[in-house]
């Protein structure tokens, strides 16, 4: 079982959706979460989340959580880690999703506030806490506001990497002064990805060392290779990537994610586009505008795959 010493999460992570069955919903798709997860890895990524907000997380029954874990797991077979998305409003839920994770086989936990519940500071670091004493995995703390209505503070952040209970953060506040602060608090070595595609680059430029990202469920090649480039210190390639996919990552979050993600792997024939209720389908705009811009972005992506790969 990976360990706290092993893990190192960095370049482009995709937080997968979770594929439901053409005309009923209430399904998994099991065979279109295995292609996800593999294509991800085939085209660069470094590690794959399932069960995240993107993967709609809390419409899941606790069975379908680590089913979906077990599937990317079983498909990648280590070749990427898993990283288990932990969301729920009550701490004991959460411990539960967290322990069925790890018995499934899950390289890490990606654990965000309780939604909702609005707890104080003091409650985040018990629910944090709570579930790392139940599982043996490392954490990757995500600070969400935008969705669980409560942030975690610096200071909070801070005592639980002091702590241990910690290992990385996704950060989704925006705040691209904040990187520079945490080291200060937390280390060198304390991994720091961004959650906002959008800002990604720009996060990297302050010191983060990847993305969770809604876009390279799409376009994981060209996602993966934005940070290539940043680490080879080629920011020009860097820059032009980031600036190609800029009008996508707007796109998908005209309406809540993952509705127009979704919608965008259903035109790629990826996955059937339905939510879970109460999201509903992309309006038809939406469907239109990236029907629009997709496919030159699919095509170079496309085209950064080995040519042994395109071919076959």
């Amino acid at each position: 079982m990976p360990t706290l010493s092993v893990f190192s999460p960095e370049g482009s992570i995709p937080a997968l959706v979770t594929p439901f069955l053409r005309g009923d919903p209430a399904s998994l798709d099991r065979p279109a979460l295995a292609r996800l997860a593999l294509r991800a890895a085939e085209r660069g990524s470094s590690a794959v989340v399932v069960c995240g907000s993107t993967g709609e997380g809390p419409a899941l029954s606790a069975e379908e959580h680590a089913e979906a874990v077990a599937i990317a797991v079983r498909t990648l077979s280590g070749r990427v880690p898993v990283i288990a998305g932990v969301g729920a409003p009550s701490t004991e839920t959460a411990v539960s999703l967290a322990v069925g994770a790890e018995r499934c086989g899950a390289a890490a936990l990606l654990v965000s506030a309780p939604p909702y519940v609005r707890p104080s500071q003091e409650g985040l670091r018990a629910h944090l806490r709570a579930v790392a004493a139940a599982s043996g995995l490392p954490i990757v703390l995500y600070d969400v506001p935008a969705r669980a209505a409560v942030a975690f503070s610096d200071e909070t952040i801070g005592r639980l990497r002091s702590e241990g209970v910690i290992r990385a953060i996704k950060d989704a506040s925006g705040d691209l002064a904040r990187p520079a602060r945490l080291r200060q608090l937390c280390g060198d070595d304390f991994a720091q990805l961004s959650g906002d595609d959008a800002t990604a680059l720009a996060h990297r430029a302050m010191g983060g060392v990847g993305c969770i990202s809604v876009t390279a469920n799409l376009v994981p090649a060209l996602c993966a290779a934005m940070h290539a480039a940043w680490d080879a210190g080629d920011t020009l390639r860097a820059r032009h990537v980031a600036d190609r996919l800029a009008p996508l990552h707007a796109l998908l979050f005209t309406e809540t994610n993952p509705v127009p993600v979704k919608a965008a792997l259903g035109l790629l024939g990826l996955c059937d586009p339905t939510p879970r209720l109460p999201l509903i389908p992309a309006l038809r705009e939406t469907r239109q505008r990236l029907t629009d811009l997709l496919p030159a972005l699919a095509a170079e992506d496309e085209l950064l795959l080995p040519r042994a790969r395109r071919v076959a």
